[in-house]
C-alpha cells in the first residue's frame, strides 16, 4: 500500500541508486555483469579468475562500509566456486561444557585451482597443515575436541531470562535484537588459501545422523546442563484425603556422587533425597508425599520447584525441545516447576471414553481430576460397547484428523439416543471427514473469541450445565489464557440451546460457544471453548465447567 512519497512504477527500489555509482565505481557493475554472463553452473570454478580480479578492484573502494560488506560477500562466493565443503560432526546431539567428544571433520574441494588448508584452529588447540586438497577427493580427519568450559547453554537469547508476564521477553543483549538466534561461536576455524590469499572458514561443531527417509540430518551441537530436572506432571491435584504425591525425574550427563534433592513450595523447602549417587547418562525418578497436615498452611493453589544440589553446583532447570522435520531443533529451558491444585469440583460422571483428536492434554487432566478415562479405538465404537461409559469426549479437531468419524458418528448418536452423553470439542472447516457432527444440523464458521478476558453472558442461568454438579459463576471464567474459544458454529438447528454469549471488543456477540440438546434419552454438547488450553494451564473454572458437561446425564 502506497502511504507516502512518489508511487513506484517498476519496483520498490524506484529512485534509489543500488549500483556501484553510489560509491563512484561504475566499472565494478560492468565486471559483475561479465561474471554473471559467463557463469557456467556445471563448472563454477571457471569464474574464479574473474572473481579474484573483481576482489582486487573492490578492495580499492574508498567507502569503508560497502568495501567491507561486499568483500565479505565476495569471499563466500569465491569459496563456493572452488566447490569447498567442510563439516565437523559428532554422533551425539548434545554435550556438556567442559566435556570431550570425538569429532569427524570431512573436507572436499572440487576446483582445478589449488586449494590449501593452511591450519585449523580447533576449540582448545591449533593444527598447522599446509595441505593441498586433491581435486574432488574427500579428506577425513578424526579428532577429540573439548568443549570450552565457559560455553553457555544453547537456548534463544530472548528466553534466557524469565519475563514478569507472558506478553514480554527479556532482551539481555541489545546487539542481538532482531536475530532469531545468537551467533554460533562453537566452531573450528579452517584457514584456506586460494590463489595466494587466505580465507578463514568457520566450520560449526555439529551433530549428524543418517535418517532412512530424510538422508543426512545435520544440526549444530547443543550445549546442555550436566543435570536437568522435570516433574512427572506439569499439573498436580491433591488426593481426596488432602495429600499430594509429587515425583521428579533427574536426567544426568555426568556422575553425581552426593546429590541432594529439595522441593520448594514457597513456604519452605522439603528434602526428599540426600547423599544419593546417580550414574552418568541415567534417568532417575524420586517421589515424595505431602500429607494433608503438611499442606495445611499452603495457599489453595501453589507451585512446587525442584532443586538438585551436588555440593559444588545446583541445578533447577527443565529442558524443553521443539522438534519438527522442516526446521532445526529448538531447545530452551524453564524452571523445574509444577502447579498444584486443590480440587474444588464435583463430578457425577465417573468413567469417560475419549476419542483422540489432533493432540491435547484434556484426557490427562481429567484423570488427575479423578475420572477414569479410556482412549477409544475403532473396535470400541459401537452403541452396545459404549453404554458402559457415563460420557464420551472427543479431542480437538477429531472430525478433521479421524477419517473414520463418518462411520463412528451414527454409533455415537445411537449411544446418545440410548441415554449417553457426548461432548465434542472444537473442529475446523478444513478437511472435515463428515459434516454430520450432531443429532441436528450444525454449520461451523471461522468465528472465535480471542480476548481471553471477554465478558461471558449466561443466556440460560438456571440450565443444568451451569448448576450440576458445580455452580458455575463469572469467577469460573477468570484467568483464562489466550482465548475463550474458536471455530464457533455459524448456524445451528433451533433444537439446540445456546448457553453463553460472548464477543471480542467491537464485534458481534457469538452464541455458539456451547450448544446443548437432548436427543432421545441422552445429551449432546458441542463446546468449542478452548478447554485444551485452559486445563493444562490449571484453570479450575474450566475444569468445573467441563465436568458439568460430562456429568449432565448423571
Amino acid at each position: 500500500k502506497h502511504v507516502a512519497g512518489e508511487p513506484m512504477t517498476n519496483s520498490l527500489f524506484d529512485g534509489i541508486d543500488i549500483s556501484w555509482k553510489r560509491v563512484k565505481n561504475p566499472e565494478i557493475d560492468r565486471q559483475i555483469d561479465q561474471v554473471l554472463n559467463a557463469y557456467d553452473f556445471r563448472h563454477p570454478e571457471n569464474s574464479l579468475p574473474a572473481l579474484l580480479e573483481l576482489r582486487e578492484d573492490i578492495a580499492k573502494v574508498k567507502d569503508n562500509y560497502w568495501r567491507t560488506q561486499k568483500l565479505a560477500e565476495l569471499d563466500e562466493i569465491i569459496l563456493h566456486s572452488t566447490g569447498l565443503m567442510a563439516e565437523l560432526y559428532a554422533k551425539q546431539p548434545e554435550a556438556v561444557a567442559g566435556s570431550t567428544l570425538p569429532f569427524t571433520m570431512r573436507v572436499v574441494a572440487r576446483s582445478s585451482m589449488p586449494v590449501t588448508i593452511q591450519s585449523i584452529a580447533w576449540p582448545g588447540g591449533d593444527t598447522v597443515m599446509n595441505f593441498v586438497l586433491p581435486k574432488d577427493s574427500l579428506i577425513t580427519m578424526e579428532r577429540s575436541i573439548t568443549i570450552p568450559a565457559t560455553t553457555p547453554v544453547t537456548e534463544p537469547y530472548w528466553l534466557q531470562q524469565q519475563a514478569k508476564d507472558i506478553a514480554h521477553f527479556v532482551m539481555p543483549h541489545d546487539t542481538l535484537r532482531g536475530y532469531p538466534e545468537a551467533p554460533n561461536n562453537l566452531n573450528a576455524i579452517m584457514n584456506v588459501k586460494v590463489d595466494g590469499r587466505t580465507y578463514p572458514v568457520a566450520v560449526p561443531l555439529s551433530y549428524k545422523k543418517l535418517d532412512p527417509t530424510r538422508g543426512d540430518v545435520i544440526q549444530n551441537i547443543r550445549i546442555v546442563p550436566a543435570v536437568t530436572l522435570e516433574f512427572t506432571a506439569p499439573l498436580l491435584v491433591t488426593a481426596p484425603d488432602g495429600s499430594l504425591t509429587a515425583g521428579v525425574r533427574i536426567h544426568t550427563l555426568k556422575d553425581i556422587d552426593a546429590g541432594m534433592l529439595f522441593l520448594n513450595s514457597g513456604k519452605g523447602a522439603k528434602e526428599i533425597g540426600k547423599g544419593f549417587r546417580l550414574a552418568k547418562n541415567s534417568d532417575t525418578t524420586i517421589y515424595t508425599i505431602y500429607t494433608a497436615k503438611e499442606l495445611a498452611g499452603m495457599p489453595e493453589d501453589f507451585e512446587l520447584t525442584a532443586v538438585l544440589g551436588t555440593g559444588d553446583a545446583s541445578y533447577t532447570r527443565t529442558k524443553n525441545l521443539i522438534q519438527y522435520e522442516h526446521i532445526p531443533t529448538l531447545q530452551y529451558f524453564t524452571r523445574a516447576t509444577t502447579k498444584v491444585l486443590r480440587s474444588n469440583w464435583q463430578f457425577t460422571a465417573k468413567r469417560i471414553g475419549y476419542i483422540e483428536g489432533a493432540g491435547d492434554l484434556t484426557a490427562d487432566i481429567l484423570r488427575l481430576a479423578g475420572l477414569q478415562v479410556d482412549v477409544l479405538k475403532d473396535a470400541d465404537i459401537s452403541a452396545d460397547r459404549l453404554k458402559k461409559y457415563d460420557a464420551i469426549l472427543t479431542g480437538i479437531r477429531a472430525v478433521n484428523v479421524e477419517k473414520r468419524m463418518p462411520v463412528w458418528m451414527p454409533e455415537l448418536m445411537r449411544y446418545v439416543a440410548n441415554g449417553g452423553t457426548l461432548v465434542m470439542q472444537y473442529n475446523t472447516l478444513q478437511d472435515m471427514s463428515t459434516t454430520n457432527i450432531g443429532p441436528y444440523p450444525i454449520t461451523l464458521g471461522r468465528e472465535r473469541v480471542t480476548e481471553e478476558d471477554a465478558v461471558v453472558e449466561f443466556i440460560i442461568p438456571d440450565h443444568r450445565l451451569l448448576n450440576h454438579p458445580n455452580k458455575i459463576t463469572q469467577s469460573d471464567f477468570a484467568g483464562w489464557v489466550q482465548e475463550r474459544g474458536l471455530y464457533y458454529p455459524l448456524k445451528y438447528d433451533e433444537k439446540y440451546q445456546a448457553i453463553f454469549k460472548m464477543n471480542d471488543t467491537g464485534e458481534q456477540p457469538l452464541t455458539g460457544g456451547t450448544l446443548y440438546t437432548q436427543f432421545g434419552k441422552g445429551h449432546y454438547v458441542y463446546a468449542p471453548l478452548s478447554f485444551f488450553r485452559q486445563l493444562p494451564a490449571g484453570n479450575k473454572g474450566a475444569i468445573r465447567l467441563l465436568l458439568n458437561m460430562l456429568s449432565v446425564g448423571k
